[in-house]
């Protein structure tokens, strides 16, 4: 029995189709920025009608979506920061963060809320470190990659900025 099965050809035969046939070629390609406005849009529509996400603002971001995720799943605490205006930031970081994270987390934090707000202003942060300390239960948090913990920070905590003194 010398009967040998052929398995049919899977290699496309191009030479059989028309260009018509080909629907990527007969419609109109998308632009980039279409598809990005198009698929904002459609997330934009999930979140409204989300009941767990209808809080979070239209242009949220990965970070703040992976903060937020932290923050359910117990990883993460939120820390507010009062400024002397009075002015409240609430900024998610994760338990075992540093002081140098937290003050990453309030540059981000502020800079989205500028972005969001049309506001085009730049914030010198080199100069905001090195005029205020951040201040909690009177400690001041000087040394950069200690614990929040250590300073007694959990969630929901209250910081200020306090100014620095000048050594003369």
């Amino acid at each position: 029995m010398d009967s040998e099965v052929t398995a049919p050809s899977v290699e496309p035969n191009y030479e059989d189709q028309n260009d018509s046939d080909n629907t990527f070629e007969s419609k109109p390609a998308l632009l980039h920025q279409e598809a990005l406005a198009l698929v904002e849009n459609e997330i934009a529509a999930i979140i409204k009608t989300d009941p767990l996400l209808q809080y979070l603002p239209l242009g949220v971001t990965v970070d703040e979506l992976n903060s937020l995720l932290a923050l359910e799943h117990g990883r993460a605490m939120t820390v507010n920061i009062r400024r002397a205006d009075n002015q409240k930031y609430s900024v998610v970081v994760e338990q075992k963060a540093t002081v140098i994270d937290l003050k990453k987390a309030i540059q981000r934090h502020v800079a989205l809320k500028l972005k969001r707000e049309g506001c085009e202003r730049t914030i010198s942060w080199r100069y905001i470190w090195r005029t205020y300390w951040l201040y909690h239960a009177g400690q001041k948090l000087t040394m950069n990659d200690k614990p929040l913990k250590d300073y007694d920070i959990r969630n929901n905590s209250e910081l200020t900025f306090v100014k620095k003194l000048q050594n003369k």
